[in-house]
């Protein structure tokens, strides 16, 4: 049988590394997945929803660092994956996706099934092309290879069916070294190095925040605290990075950070910003009595946020090792001591607040990640979906070095937990995977949860049923809303898990959870915890604005004006009487 461009695809895959493909077969898509077949090199991981498929890969380009390839049929088939492309463009992680087409002679022509993937794509990607001929594909999969190894994001091939079957052109063999080079490690210019080692000499109380451009930095970052008596401030991508065994780190700022975190960075006289591009433009210094210092990889990051005083472009890594040796050693170490102090205090109020004893109910979901924390195992991996899961895994997840964190943290998206487990699984079988999902989030894409029986993927899933959209529920109440749509009425997601052939544990009692957390971690094989936990838990931002105290003074009014007068009473039981 001769080669085909489907089987030079494939055979450049593999030169690439890369061990399996997520996504749903298609007509467009036989001649790959039958390539994959007779070669047997690539798995085939076959998911429910082409968006599991792009979080998947996108989990497993997060946790490996290297290409991770996921497909779609054509038309709505590799439309579905666009959401989670987004998200791996924005987390920057490198993925391959490949788009099938319908058959090229049709194009144009308003066909069953026709969309125009190279123009759908092109937001969320840094490499979109339609491929329309055997004798192109070569050379574009290889540029598409290399801009989302060498820029960190998306690049999308589009190849309509009946190419995929053409006779394959007779190009060189592909050799990995060409095709995935290494990354450079780039150097601030010295004076640059210079101007900033004077800024940090001569400020009284510096804070650092960093951010997800700190990994691989960690022993810079502490002997970079130590040399400026400096509190560290993460975000909640830098936490996997920054917080372990990391004395000089006060907690996350932010809308689900610690009121130490938040502190330390607008009590200072230097914020000096390592690798990160925080959004949040309320929760910088305000005014002119602190100065900013920002290090990051890529210049046009810089200063998006907040007005910088002086810009460096580098490595993080690199720019601390060649910035030590001009820093002088300071002694006052009031503003650390400080800052550490806060947030022990801050701890310890998070730490009370996941107590729950037998018969005290309702379940706090702080004490259900809690004890998820407690009893996983030193190399879990976590996902987290957005909303309260996220905010539970930012205050009660530790991270040691060994554990990982994932979750839609830039792009925001529901029902990312479940399918990131998925790849995170795929790439790692032996380790721990657990998943942090809303009832919402899990509900949103809840077919992929039979994924996990099929594949025999072992991750196990806790669900925070609270029969809400939680967090959406505390934004409109925060702002004078009263809340609307985020009702849910759910099954015993337990009950549900055990008919299509995973264990379920259902937890209703406090008394329950040590128990039913410390089952489903050690149990051989996929878990379903349906954690029912008290829909009115307050996730308090570190800081009240007075816009928040009056939403919630309006929404008190609200809600007695309306007959609904017993939200309040349910909120103040749970969150003031405890």
């Amino acid at each position: 049988m001769a080669k085909t461009v489907a089987d030079q695809l494939a055979e450049t895959l593999g030169a690439a590394g890369v061990k399996r493909i997520y996504g749903i077969v298609g007509d467009s898509l036989n001649g790959l997945t039958d390539s994959l077949r007779r070669q047997g090199k690539i798995e085939w991981v076959h998911v429910r929803h082409e968006e599991v498929a792009a979080f998947a890969a996108g989990a497993e380009a997060h946790l490996t660092g290297e290409l991770a390839v996921c497909a779609g049929s054509c038309g709505p088939g590799n439309l579905h994956l666009i959401n989670g492309l987004f998200d791996c463009h924005r987390s920057r992680v490198p993925v391959l996706a490949i788009a099938a087409q319908i058959p090229s002679a049709e194009i144009g022509s308003g066909y069953f099934q026709e969309t125009h993937p190279q123009t759908l794509f092109q937001e969320c990607s840094h490499y979109c092309e339609l491929v329309s001929g055997a004798n192109q594909m070569p050379r574009a999969l290889e540029v598409a290879i290399r801009e989302a190894v060498g820029k960190r994001g998306v690049s999308v091939l589009v190849i309509p069916g009946d190419v995929a079957l053409q006779p394959a052109s007779n190009a060189a063999p592909v050799k990995a070294a060409g095709l995935l080079p290494a990354m450079p490690v780039v150097m601030p210019a010295q004076h640059d190095l210079e101007r900033l080692a004077a800024l940090l000499n001569g400020a009284g109380r510096i804070t650092m925040l960093c951010g997800s451009g700190c990994q691989g930095a960690h022993n810079g970052l502490l002997a970079l605290g130590e040399r400026l008596k400096a509190p560290m401030v993460h975000t909640m991508r830098g936490k996997e990075y920054v917080e372990w065994e990391n004395p000089y780190d006060v907690g996350m700022t932010g809308l689900i950070g610690f009121s130490s975190g938040y502190y330390a960075m607008l009590d200072c006289d230097v914020l000096l910003m390592l690798g990160t591009d925080f959004p949040y433009r309320q929760f910088y210094p305000q005014g002119a009595g602190v100065r900013l210092a920002q290090v990051d990889i890529r210049a046009e990051q810089i200063g998006r946020r907040a007005p910088i005083d002086l810009a460096v472009v580098g490595d993080v890594r690199a720019t601390i090792e060649a910035l030590l040796p001009l820093l002088q050693q300071k002694r006052d170490g009031s503003h650390l001591a400080q800052a550490q102090q806060h947030y022990a205090k801050a701890r310890k109020g998070l730490d009370d607040l996941a107590r729950g004893g037998p018969g005290k109910g309702p379940i706090h979901p702080q004490q259900i990640a809690k004890v998820i924390n407690d009893h996983a195992a030193a190399d879990a991996v976590f996902t987290c979906d957005v909303g309260l899961p996220t905010v539970w895994a930012a205050r009660y997840l530790t991270m040691n070095g060994g554990r990982r964190l994932m979750g839609s943290f830039w792009h925001g998206s529901m029902a990312n937990a479940l399918a990131q487990a998925i790849g995170a699984q795929a790439v790692y079988p032996s380790r721990q995977v657990v998943s942090l999902s809303g009832d919402g989030g899990f509900a949103m894409l809840m077919g992929d949860f039979l994924s996990l029986a099929q594949l025999g993927l072992p991750v196990k899933v806790v669900v925070f049923n609270n029969g809400a959209l939680g967090f959406i529920e505390l934004e409109q109440k925060s702002t004078g809303f009263l809340p609307f749509g985020t009702e849910f009425k759910n099954p015993n997601f337990a009950a549900m898990a055990e008919a299509v052939g995973v264990r379920g544990i259902r937890l209703e009692d406090p008394g329950e959870v040590e128990a039913g957390i410390s089952a489903a971690l050690a149990h051989n094989g996929p878990v379903l915890v349906d954690a029912v936990v008290n829909r009115t838990e307050l996730a308090m931002p570190p800081a009240v604005t007075l816009e928040m105290a009056k939403g919630f003074t309006l929404y008190m009014v609200k809600a007695v004006m309306s007959g609904r007068g017993d939200e309040l009473i349910d909120l103040a039981r749970t969150n003031l009487w405890r």
